[in-house]
């Protein structure tokens, strides 16, 4: 019997396959090795393969594609409501094989090999900047015990590197410099590659058509353009930018019943380095608001007089969010709004 509907259990080794017919009815239930996953659906005909969202999905998602197969990824935490029972393989992969079939289902876009690449840029200058963080702070403390203190700011820093550089200084024991040389150089080394990342990124976004679009929005610039254009190869997955910035984790979490609806902090249950990024482009624009001289000021204002600063910078965002789906939906670029008459 014909094969219409598989879910792939996805491992590191060995995957799970729970596959059924048109009528609903179990067809195979097996497992392979890695090597072998290829080479049992090649043989197979065209059919509807369900995958969990997780670190290989995307690749395999474009091999199973390749072989004339509809492989289509779902977030993990919307399957989990179709395990019947317990926790193995073979239930995850029944699950998925029944959760794939719902008709409103919500699918993960696949990314492709270049978009993969460029989200991997911002990924590894974060953890580099994270990286320099730990390092301005040991820097730092260090320095402190021996009592020596400097005001806030990356560039203050350098008066500590100074002194420990210095030969001739003899404030600092020369055990204590060659301990922290190390520490100096890993420092210069981490910054130089942060600047390498956002040059390869300034690269990526200006051979992207979509990232040039949005860069046109206030308060984005190329990085939070660059990232976007890349974890959203299809704007359609969202029927709304509100289901855009709710998939950001931009929208107030609701507890609501019957008439009464009462609204919450914001989810935080999307995205955080490009809700982070949102709110800090939304945090700049704030400040040109405030002077007049920024696209909408005078709604940023109106919003000031009534709510904290912080949370309008989060309703910015929101904003910003929405404008973004807009522009990838609808292939056009950033119009100013219209002053009252």
């Amino acid at each position: 019997m014909q094969i219409t509907t598989v879910g792939l259990d996805l491992a590191k080794n060995v995957f799970q396959v729970h596959g059924i017919d048109a009528e609903g009815k179990v067809v195979v239930r097996r497992r392979l090795r890695r090597a072998k996953v290829g080479d049992f659906f090649a043989g197979k005909e065209p059919c509807l393969i369900g995958l969990e969202a997780c670190g290989t999905a995307h690749f395999w998602a474009r091999e199973l594609r390749a072989l004339g197969h509809e492989a289509r990824i779902m977030p993990p935490s919307y399957v989990k409501a179709y395990v019947r029972r317990g926790k193995n393989d073979a239930v995850d992969a029944a699950a998925i094989c029944e959760a794939v079939g719902r008709p409103t289902m919500r699918f993960v876009p696949v990314k492709t090999e270049d978009q993969q690449s460029a989200l991997m840029l911002h990924k590894s200058r974060e953890l580099l900047i994270r990286q320099q963080t730990m390092l301005v702070n040991a820097l730092r403390a260090h320095m402190a015990e021996l009592g020596m203190i400097v005001p806030k700011g990356r560039e203050k820093v350098d008066d500590l590197i100074a002194v420990i550089e210095d030969g001739e200084d003899e404030s600092v024991p020369a055990l204590a410099k060659a301990a922290l040389r190390p520490l100096v150089a890993q420092l210069r080394a981490a910054e130089d590659a942060i600047a390498a990342a956002d040059a390869e990124i300034m690269t990526w976004h200006k051979s992207n058509e979509a990232s040039r679009r949005l860069e046109t929005i206030p308060g984005v610039g190329f990085r939070i353009a660059s990232f976007i254009a890349a974890s959203v190869p299809d704007p359609s997955f969202f029927r709304s930018g509100r289901e855009f910035a709710a998939w950001l984790g931009l929208v107030p979490r609701q507890n609501s019943s019957g008439d009464k609806k009462r609204l919450g902090r914001i989810s935080k249950q999307g995205n955080r380095y490009i809700r982070r990024l949102l709110v800090l482009g939304a945090t700049s624009t704030l400040r040109s608001a405030r002077k007049g001289t920024a696209p909408g000021a005078e709604w940023v204002n109106g919003l000031l007089e009534r709510r904290p600063a912080r949370l309008v910078t989060v309703a910015m965002a929101n904003k910003m969010a929405r404008i973004a789906w807009a522009l990838l939906a609808k292939g056009e670029t950033y119009r100013a709004p219209r002053a009252a008459a």
